[in-house]
């Protein structure tokens, strides 16, 4: 068999099936994964061997700069070295009914379609409308589950944040924030039409106004927290796991992966048996989910409350998303933030304890070129963070991303905070018309846009006031080519 050949199959056939396994339990979990073959899996079908080298993938796939050298940076390798496995995992365990085998053979990135001579009869799966019903008539409460699951067992910590807060009392936050909102949607809303659109209903409220703007008709907004990869041994004592190929949560970590990426190697070498664990978040992450979760309930909607892993290409293709943190722990923020004037950079990939900072490449007069977390000279509190606002185009028409990050986590709540509260939000439409761009009702209503927010701190974990210092437009259609750097394919119309 040629490499990629797929004669006895429909371009239709090797769609369902790309589909099929994109959303399989065996990838749910591996966004990374997800992308790579979405982009494998379409060059396959459209017949395109030429070009799909390791270099091509890394750029187009990944997002890697065009400097991007296969030889030091191993990604490609690693990458499809784990798809094959979980190709393989997928085949033998829910995939064994399948029809269509799709493979990737070694030595190629090529992928090759074909039919399976030894699978039994194909068992009937519910279509696709079906699926969609179900899930339209799921229950508001719904958006609450994913909190409770991710709260199971968690200190709800990352490693720069101040004092534990309880993760009990974050998800009964968001429960009550939620319900709460729903309760006064209903009773305000209990006289509007149902016809009337998301922004005609909520034209007298400017934070509401300003959402439906930027959420259009979409009902289930996806709410993206982030799960940082760790490595927990058996002390139950956390390493940072920056980057390099990751499993599913409590699988064992290879020796030889934990010593070369993990932030101390030193320390993970003598560290005994490792496995993966990212069930930890930020305070602040899970403080903004509460907000965002309150505010859309009160606007009639059910978000969708999902780890930044769990995040899928359907998901983008289907929802706007709004993802919480910063690159260095948001793993979607890191594949899909569209390069504008702001970005988030860190000197020392290792090493994260407020070090970071906010680079301006562009800096009109009155701004500055680099934003940093502050902290109090003598007693080395947090005192001020930094924080980023970018709206830009999703990955299809009629859909947004916004990320909502700030380099510590309070500096995340910090801004979220800010976009869903009225001066916030007043301050903020106020600078955007200033430039020439207004949020306005209907198709493209919300202008594409990064905004730099200053975040003050009190004994280090409690956000005191927020300021907006810098509003920088994405060139209308210019951030459109970049999100996500290429990492999830844009659907072909």
């Amino acid at each position: 068999m040629s490499v990629g050949k797929r004669e006895e199959l429909s371009v239709e056939q090797c769609q369902q099936q790309l589909q099929r396994v994109l959303q399989s339990n065996a990838l749910r979990n591996s966004p990374t994964l997800q992308q790579l073959l979405q982009f494998l899996g379409t060059r396959g079908i459209e017949g395109a061997p030429e070009g799909l080298k390791e270099y091509t993938i890394g750029v187009e796939a990944f997002g890697r700069k065009p400097d991007f050298d296969p030889k030091t940076d191993t990604i490609v390798r690693v990458q499809t070295h784990r798809l094959r496995q979980k190709l393989k995992e997928y085949y033998e365990q829910e995939g064994a009914r399948d029809q269509v085998l799709i493979e990737i053979p070694k030595g190629h990135y090529y992928p090759a379609f074909r039919l399976r001579s030894d699978a039994p009869e194909q068992v009937e799966v519910q279509s696709e409308s079906a699926a969609a019903d179900t899930e339209a008539g799921a229950t508001a409460a719904r958006a609450l589950e994913p909190i409770a699951a991710a709260a199971e067992g968690s200190r709800s910590q990352w490693w720069s944040s101040g004092p534990v807060i309880a993760t009990a009392v974050i998800v009964l936050a968001i429960a009550i924030g939620y319900l709460a909102g729903s309760i006064q949607a209903r009773t305000a809303g209990s006289g509007v039409a149902a016809t009337v659109s998301p922004f005609k209903r909520h034209e007298a409220d400017p934070v509401k106004r300003f959402w439906a703007a930027l959420l259009g008709n979409d009902p289930s907004p996806i709410i993206a927290y982030p799960n940082a990869v760790f490595l927990l041994d058996d002390s139950n004592d956390l390493f940072r796991f920056r980057q390099g190929a990751s499993d599913n949560r409590g699988a064992r970590v290879d020796p030889h992966l934990a010593k070369e990426f993990a932030s101390n190697p030193a320390l993970v070498a003598s560290a005994g048996q490792l496995y993966y664990e990212d069930g930890y978040t930020g305070t602040g992450e899970l403080e903004g989910v509460a907000m965002l979760a309150g505010l859309f309930a009160q606007m009639g909607l059910t978000p969708l409350i999902k780890t930044s892993r769990n995040i899928t290409p359907d998901d983008l293709q289907q929802h706007t998303v709004i993802l919480l943190g910063s690159p260095f722990q948001n793993i979607a923020v890191a594949q899909l933030m569209a390069a504008g004037d702001f970005r988030f950079d860190n000197p020392d990939s290792r090493r994260e304890e407020w070090r970071a900072s906010i680079v301006n490449s562009r800096p009109l007069p009155g701004e500055s070129a680099a934003y940093h977390t502050e902290r109090d000279p003598e007693t080395e509190v947090l005192k001020l963070d930094y924080s980023l606002i970018s709206i830009q185009p999703g990955v299809v028409a009629g859909h947004n991303i916004a990320v909502l990050g700030g380099l510590d986590t309070k500096g995340t709540e910090g801004v979220t905070r800010f976009v869903t509260s009225r001066g916030g939000v007043e301050s903020l439409t106020a600078a955007l018309a200033a430039k020439g761009l207004k949020v306005t009702k209907g198709a493209g209503g919300m202008p594409w846009f990064q905004a730099l927010v200053q975040v003050h701190l009190e004994k280090g974990d409690q956000v005191l006031s927020t300021d907006l210092v810098a509003v920088h437009p994405f060139p209308r259609g210019g951030a459109a080519g970049v999100v996500g750097g290429g990492a999830v394919p844009a659907t072909k119309k």
